[in-house]
């Protein structure tokens, strides 16, 4: 991430001893260490959310072709099932084709 060597490292321990004294450099070393852990934790968080959006979105565009072509494949079904036309005769009921033409019907007599 940054480019700091062992002698900028080693730089900026001696300016802190002389600044911040003995007491006070562990102090703040450690705080700063925490937020520099926090401060990577929180960028890692939100490089992993823009990721996920971004795959989110790549997924966007082949769902919905797949969605439409489920639909165009379900309405080509049912244009053939249906014999192409919806001004097709109703098929003959089951009662209907169970009855033979000669019998004699006992309430028609």
């Amino acid at each position: 991430m940054f480019d700091i060597g062992f002698t900028e490292i080693l730089l900026l321990s001696l300016v802190g001893l002389m600044v911040l004294g003995p007491e006070r450099l562990p102090r703040v070393a450690r705080t700063l260490g925490r937020m520099a852990q926090k401060a990577r934790a929180s960028w890692l968080s939100l490089r992993r959310q823009v990721e996920a959006e971004m795959r989110a979105e790549d997924m966007k565009i082949p769902i919905e072709k797949f969605q439409k072509n489920i639909k165009d494949t379900v309405d080509n079904f049912r244009s053939e099932a249906t014999g192409g036309e919806r001004t097709s005769k109703p098929a003959a009921s089951s009662e209907d084709a169970a009855k033979p033409e000669d019998a004699t019907d006992p309430q028609r007599d």
